[in-house]
């Protein structure tokens, strides 16, 4: 049987990119995230990420260990959940931005809510900058949102990559200014997409805003605009576009769970609950 705390340490380190951020996810040194992953490497006789200078990849055997490894970790945590739950009452204003707030989510608060019958949730669907100064307000008790850039608040979840895409069909006009769709003001993508533009020489224009991450999807799959989106976010119809066009590169999307100072029990372990969500097969994008 392997270990289930070398189980946590390897997910993290994939989920996360590196050592140093799933150290800070799981708050452990980094030395002793190091010492775990070589642990399980020996227990597995079998290597399991590609190591150079400046990432961390996981190898063939990696992937096929990190869907059994979801699945053992999800299993333990629910049987910890069913003996362990405490019996918890009051109420949770839980915000959340919308990449995360689909899938996987709306079951898991199901089960938050069976499991706890005696709180009351609350959610709220919003921009990671205006959901996160509701907590601060005590307008929220918790926020499941995106990281602002070079922040390093919040309990970090996950990491991926933020990618320019457009409509299968959509064309690059040579000299003619880059048509943008993008989310209205005080949003981390918007603020990533247009640094990366400003530090660069080719011209662009907004051309399409919407609150949501459905509108500015919609208007790139229509063929309106390029929009950037998290990885995980791409449907049908989408490209991803690149240097290769002409394009800058984008830094990764941070997702964190935000409390409050004093958290409530109640609020603890919601903010447990999504966490392990988070971490398991299924992640709760749309």
């Amino acid at each position: 049987m392997l270990d289930l705390e070398l189980l946590r340490a390897f997910v993290a380190v994939a989920d996360c990119g590196g050592f140093h951020r799933a150290a800070e996810q799981l708050h452990l040194t980094q030395s002793t995230i190091s010492q775990q992953i070589k642990r399980l490497e020996l227990e597995t006789r079998r290597p399991l990420f590609r190591r150079t200078t400046r990432s961390v990849a996981l190898t063939d055997e990696g992937e096929m260990l990190l869907g059994d490894a979801r699945r053992l970790l999800q299993l333990e945590e629910a049987a910890r959940q069913r003996l362990v739950a405490p019996r918890l009452s009051g109420a949770v204003r839980l915000g959340v931005v919308e990449e995360v707030a689909g899938g996987s989510l709306p079951s898991a608060l199901g089960r938050f809510a069976a499991l706890h019958r005696g709180v009351k949730l609350e959610v709220q669907i919003g921009v990671s900058a205006e959901l996160i100064e509701q907590l601060d307000a005590g307008r929220l008790d918790l926020v499941f949102a995106k990281r602002p850039l070079g922040t390093s608040k919040g309990r970090l979840v996950w990491r991926e990559p933020l990618v320019w895409t457009a409509a299968d069909t959509f064309d690059l006009v040579p000299g003619a200014p880059l048509p943008l769709a993008l989310y209205r003001e005080r949003s981390v993508s918007r603020d990533a997409a247009l640094s990366a533009l400003r530090d660069g020489e080719l011209g662009w224009e907004i051309v399409y805003t919407s609150p949501s991450l459905t509108g500015v999807r919609a208007a790139a799959v229509a063929g309106l605009a390029v929009t950037p989106l998290p990885l995980s976010a791409l449907t049908t119809g989408l490209r991803i576009l690149g240097i290769g066009d002409g394009l800058p590169p984008l830094p990764d999307l941070e997702f964190a769970i935000y409390e409050k100072r004093r958290p409530d029990k109640a609020s603890e372990a919601l903010a447990d609950a999504l966490l392990t969500l988070a971490r398991g097969p299924l992640r709760p994008t749309i």
